[in-house]
């Protein structure tokens, strides 16, 4: 099984609790939040949480280490505290940094100030619902089952100078490859014909069920000798 991403949520007012308890599901999660309160509801729910005030460097670094894959700022009403928060994670090397933003304004901020990802939560969801109400046939916008996954992943060396045909992953594991994001040449194949053949530097985006696509991830070589 691949192992667990470490994501760190700063700050859990509606948006930051909600993202923090999902991530709980699937990844180790450190929720923060100056809130004692906040951290005592959401603290059965996410792996770990700490009641601390991120504008303080030295209190952050105590919890917070470049061991973390990820990290979510979202607070965004107190702009001083979203820009202050960034620029200790940045300090701290965090590999990947969002922030939630108020205005493009403070979007820009943030992003100068190291921010890899900025996310306007309310602006999205508007987004997101109008083109659902005006393109209803989009199968984009249905949601998938619980059990189901669309994930992208490197093949596996098992699968290299294969087809499609040949690996028959359907068959195997249970999940279709919906499409190839080939990188030699830079063009993206949507769902790819049986005679594909799976090159190294290309990526395979495939659904499936969870446990299909664990499977898959932590498989050998199934053409190998038994």
């Amino acid at each position: 099984m691949a192992k667990r991403q470490r994501i760190c949520v700063i700050g859990l007012g509606q948006f930051g609790r909600h993202l923090a308890v999902e991530l709980a599901k699937d990844a180790e999660v450190l929720a923060i939040d100056k809130n004692q309160a906040v951290i005592n509801e959401v603290g059965d729910l996410v792996q770990r949480a700490y009641c601390l005030d991120s504008r303080d460097f030295a209190s952050l670094s105590t919890v917070v280490g470049d061991d973390f894959d990820e990290a979510v700022v979202g607070m965004s009403e107190n702009m001083e505290a979203s820009i202050l928060t960034v620029l200790h994670l940045k300090r701290l090397r965090l590999p990947h940094i969002h922030a939630k933003a108020t205005s493009r304004d403070h979007a820009e901020i943030l992003k100068a100030i190291g921010a890899d990802s900025i996310v306007f939560p309310e602006r999205e969801t508007a987004s997101r619902l109008a083109t659902q109400l005006i393109n209803r046939n989009l199968l984009d916008f249905i949601p998938l089952s619980e059990n189901y996954m669309v994930m992208q992943i490197t093949p596996p060396d098992w699968a290299l100078g294969k087809t499609l045909l040949q690996l028959d992953l359907r068959k195997r594991f249970d999940i279709f490859v919906i499409a190839v994001k080939e990188h030699v040449p830079e063009r993206t194949a949507f769902l790819p014909g049986p005679d594909f053949v799976v090159k190294d530097s290309d990526a395979l985006l495939i659904i499936g069920k969870k446990d299909s696509l664990e499977t898959l991830e932590a498989s050998k070589d199934p053409f190998g000798k038994k």
